[in-house]
């Protein structure tokens, strides 16, 4: 059983009425702060995340919240996630370098770890007022309404984004090349949380990712585990919140998770 759904989607939606939107496509110079080169950061995503973290801190007293921005300036937080303790894991705003250039290809996401496994998982999409909300065993909802995802057109390319990470360096022009051929490959959104609504609005059949990180991947494989689709560590071992650097393949469904597998499995 996980905290009240609802309760927690009015959170987010209030974070982003708040916080949020007010800043999009109205960001000042200075409310843009480079964490590192290629890594920024807003007033709005740490705005965000302390409301947010006030918020579900109310909700559940007593219980860990591991947001992305305070694990960047508290790195030791990254060691809680191996913690056996009900937590939160909050992106206050995913894709953070589109909202700072005015494109709306963000998302808040938020998760909810019990006993070391993903129990609740929200994704919203603010610009959309798009709500995707899953609890473990209890399937998935987006907008109120239950989510499950459309079959596969065995008759056409499966479409989706490789990040070729996941491949040793020698290997990759040639996997490049055949994937080419054999897939509809996109571009990436540079959101993970938008990545995630695409492949559960049928946008996309598969994702596969290398660098994971909880507040990026956790929400989204158990919305879409819980819409009926199938994600797995191409290496065997099941995916956790805990896991960090491992290829991710996120499909459809685990026929068609299979069938990608193999393809991708080339000498």
């Amino acid at each position: 059983m996980i905290p009240d759904p609802e309760r927690v989607a009015g959170f987010i939606r209030e974070t982003a009425m708040i916080d949020i939107m007010p800043r999009f496509q109205s960001l000042a110079t200075h409310e843009v702060i480079e964490k590192k080169p290629g890594d920024i950061v807003t007033i709005a995503d740490r705005e965000a995340e302390e409301r947010l973290t006030r918020m579900l801190s109310g909700l559940t007293p007593g219980t860990l919240v591991v947001g992305e921005e305070a694990t960047h300036d508290n790195p030791a937080l990254l060691d809680r996630l191996d913690d056996d303790v009900p937590m939160w894991i909050i992106d206050p705003v995913d894709g953070t370098a589109n909202f700072a250039a005015g494109r709306p290809l963000f998302a808040v996401m938020i998760a909810y770890i019990y006993k070391g496994e993903t129990a609740g998982a929200w994704i919203y999409d603010p610009v959309r007022d798009l709500m995707a909300v899953a609890e473990h065993g209890d399937g998935a909802e987006m907008n109120g309404q239950r989510l499950r995802l459309p079959p596969v057109d065995t008759g056409e390319k499966f479409s989706g984004r490789v990040n070729f990470g996941s491949f040793p360096e020698a290997r990759r022009p040639v996997l490049r090349q055949h994937f080419t051929e054999v897939f509809a490959l996109e571009k990436s959104m540079r959101c993970a949380g938008q990545e995630f609504l695409a492949l559960l609005e049928g946008q996309m059949h598969f994702r596969l990712y290398n660098q994971l990180w909880a507040w990026d991947h956790a929400p989204g494989v158990l919305l879409l585990r819980e819409a009926g689709g199938y994600a797995g560590l191409v290496r065997g071992a099941p995916y956790r919140p805990t896991t960090r650097v491992q290829a991710l393949l996120c499909a459809h469904d685990e026929m068609s998770w299979r069938q990608l597998f193999q393809e991708m499995q080339i000498d």
